[in-house]
């Protein structure tokens, strides 16, 4: 990934405080799983929302990358 980084982009990482990269990083993690979770309700319209969100839990908890 590191060849994929502008130069803009690496300034803009250096700028931002280790707060908001947390916060930056966190945002996309939860982003992530709404996706997710839209996706599933869409896949299994039947499923109710307990049922999603175990099933999205349990799909985090075991990603790898």
């Amino acid at each position: 990934m590191a060849s994929t980084l502008t130069p803009e982009y690496i300034a803009t990482l250096q700028r931002m405080t280790g707060a908001e990269k947390l916060r930056t990083a966190s945002d996309l993690y939860w982003g992530a799983r709404d996706i997710k979770a839209a996706r599933l309700r869409q896949q299994h319209p039947d499923w109710t929302e307990e049922q999603v969100q175990q099933k999205v839990k349990k799909i985090f908890m075991h990603a790898v990358t």
